[in-house]
């Protein structure tokens, strides 16, 4: 099928979720009657309607069940049944979201939030911290073969033994003090902790018990106390969420429904913005190609909103316990054989990355700032041939034939590593082949132990604003199969530290040198984040921050109650006009 016959079928699919009022309203006001913006289009063209990714494997609408696996994940229309204790400003400040509050105790090791008063779930039911403490036991109990289990090691208190099963789920240091208090126990002080809990809105702790975690994915049974609730779904085809109006949370939303289609998320989402028919684009759907249209176009290049994202790095990793990556010299041959510049230049886009020489993008925490770590890893292929030589393969003699697995990518992401496997292979005269695999198999060969991924690539982002995050998955408990005593060291003991915070950042900055030198992985790129707005969607989320940018950073989930469709709509031949 063509590209464009692509595109001309997922249209008709948007077209075939026609826009439907579900509430009457007196005036220009929602469902809570709150009277719109004065600038607001007519309630009922209040819609956002977005592409859901047909290729990939989706288990729920909840990072509760699955983080890779939620539902329609990359048009950030997850999570939207209830709400996380807390939330990002745009400047990545916490700041309360069902939580009004939380406090440590004086040893550092308990942690007490304090619920909202007032929150609900529609079916009538009271928002308690027992809905929080039964999602987090979930998360723990290893019978659920949780895809995240790994955020909370080492930091709630019984939380590895409970995922190893040396220990029931509910003997984790969660508990629910009364209705609205939950305390949060940790093995040792973590001043990080509010930070990783904002992610994780939770499940109805009665919904779950009695129907399990699918309980979601039925309009008939399913529950929220978020700004949304599911109305229509059809697995694969289509769903609609409409603005619940019994919720009672922090983010009201000013839209009346989302609705989302399945089909062609990468081909088809530029396509379908040209022709109206959805509100945004990420940059991970959009070709050097479409960017050229953009930048030449002063309505869409007014509209591009780019960001810092989740600090996302694009690496190559190892199993570094068995042969031949076992051997530092083969890993940093590898590394120097990697000509970044050329590969982002030519290959990845000057508008989508910069070269990556280390883990921590520029401007997250203990980052190297000052391209003091730039040399170990730079691109030098004589250097890079003297170290494959002294390892014992002479000009790739001897070398056992490589496989780059790769994580699910897009076309476009593949061709990223496709050509570092080729600028590897062109300089060591090594054999490297790329298989893309599907993203569940993928992750699951990487968390195998001993791990199935020889030779791998991925990307990551931050869960939450602190070197103990991006650095804590390189510790040997995380998903690699790299192991550095010093290292280990150096980021348990910053963790735990309360000391003066310039000596935690130094810690962490000795500690990511030794990843570098110790090649735990090969840094390919810095992602340059962004999205595509129509021109008539508005709101708070586009408030500049302390950076003068306005965008719709990561982690603003409060965005989702203040977006609005604009008078200026009525210009457009969009969906809700035509």
């Amino acid at each position: 099928m063509t590209l464009r016959r692509l595109a001309a079928a997922l249209l008709i699919a948007l077209c075939a979720i026609s826009v439907v009022p579900l509430f009457a309203q007196d005036g220009n006001v929602d469902v809570y009657g709150r009277a719109l913006p004065a600038d607001a289009a007519p309630y009922d063209m209040q819609v956002w309607r977005a592409i859901c990714d047909s290729t990939r494997t989706e288990v729920s609408f909840s990072a509760v069940v699955s983080v890779y696996s939620r539902t329609c994940l990359d048009a950030n229309i997850s999570d939207l049944f209830s709400d996380s204790l807390v939330v990002l400003d745009e400047n990545l400040n916490l700041i309360p979201a069902a939580a009004e509050s939380w406090s440590v105790s004086e040893d550092g090791l308990t942690w007490t939030f304090r619920l909202q008063d007032g929150l609900m779930w529609d079916d009538g039911t009271p928002v308690t911290a027992n809905d929080y403490l039964a999602s987090y036991r979930f998360m723990a109990d290893p019978a659920n073969a949780y895809d995240f289990v790994w955020m909370w090691q080492g930091i709630i208190a019984g939380w590895s033994e409970a995922v190893a099963g040396e220990i029931a789920p509910e003997e984790i240091g969660m508990a629910a003090l009364d209705d609205r208090t939950l305390a949060v126990t940790t093995e040792g002080p973590a001043p990080y902790l509010p930070g990783t809990l904002f992610f994780w809105p939770p499940l109805q702790a009665k919904a779950l018990a009695e129907r399990g975690p699918g309980y979601l994915l039925n309009p008939e049974t399913s529950v929220s106390a978020g700004p949304f609730k599911l109305v229509e779904f059809v697995p694969g085809e289509y769903f609609v969420l409409a603005a619940n109006e019994n919720y009672t949370g922090y983010r009201k939303p000013f839209l009346r429904e989302i609705r989302a289609v399945y089909g062609d998320q990468l081909n088809g989402s530029f396509l379908a913005f040209q022709n109206y028919d959805i509100e945004r684009v990420n940059y991970t759907n959009l070709s050097p190609a479409d960017f050229e249209i953009i930048a030449a176009d002063p309505v869409l290049s007014a509209n591009y909103r780019p960001t810092f994202g989740d600090f996302r790095t694009d690496y190559l990793l190892f199993d570094t316990y068995n042969p031949p990556f076992n051997d530092r010299r083969v890993r940093l041959a590898f590394a120097k054989a990697l000509d970044r510049e050329s590969i982002v230049k030519n290959v990845v886009g000057e508008q989508f990355a910069m070269p990556a020489y280390s883990f921590l993008a520029p401007g997250f925490p203990a980052s190297d700032t000052e391209g003091a770590l730039k040399g170990i890893q730079e691109y030098d292929c004589p250097a890079a041939q003297q170290l494959l030589a002294d390892a014992g393969y002479p000009g790739g003699a001897g070398f056992p034939p490589q496989e780059l697995k790769l994580r699910g990518e897009s076309e476009a992401r593949a061709n990223w590593f496709v050509a570092a496997a080729a600028s590897i292979s062109s300089c060591l005269g090594v054999q490297i082949t790329v298989n893309n695999m599907e993203f569940s198999a993928y992750m699951s060969a990487l968390l195998a132990r001993p791990t199935q991924i020889q030779f791998g690539a991925v990307s990551y982002g931050m869960d939450y604003l602190d070197p103990s995050n991006m650095l804590g998955v390189w510790v040997s408990t995380g998903r690699h199969s790299w192991r550095n005593e010093a290292f280990d060291n150096l980021v348990r003991e910053a963790n735990v530290f309360v000391g003066d915070p310039a000596q935690r950042i130094a810690m962490y900055q000795d500690a990511e040198r030794i990843l570098v030198e110790d090649v735990g992985g090969i840094f390919l790129l810095h992602r340059i984040q962004g999205d595509l707005f129509q021109p008539y969607i508005a709101g708070d989320c586009f408030r500049p921050d302390n950076q003068g940018v306005g965008a719709w950073h990561w982690g603003n989930d409060w965005c989702w109650g203040t977006f609005y469709v604009t008078n200026d709509v009525m210009n457009y031949p969009t969906y809700r006009t035509r």
